[in-house]
């Protein structure tokens, strides 16, 4: 019997383990911008800017980006495929 609680402790690490290097991997693979950088790329016809902060962020912010569009994140499956592929998005998220 405790050579099964082993186990199976053994195997819930391990599943914990590997999803946490997931996780930091994915993270690692989302390029980041800074404010300075957006504000260069303002105005090019070629970048999207989405408001994707929820609900109560977005609506307690005194600050919003000139010409974001906002969308809901719960809903990005219904949404996502709306902006063309050849476009620079940038997600603005809290």
């Amino acid at each position: 019997m405790k050579t099964k609680r082993w186990r199976i402790l053994f195997l819930a690490a391990g599943l914990a383990m590997g999803l946490l290097f997931m996780l930091e991997a994915m993270a690692q693979e989302v390029p980041r911008i800074t404010k300075e950088e957006l504000k260069e790329m303002l105005g090019s016809p070629d970048l999207v800017i989405i408001d994707d902060r929820t609900g109560r962020d977005w609506n307690a912010s005194e600050f919003k980006i000139k010409g974001a569009v906002r969308e809901d994140p719960a809903k990005a499956d219904e949404w996502a495929g709306k902006y063309p592929k050849d476009k620079t998005l940038v997600f603005y998220c809290a």
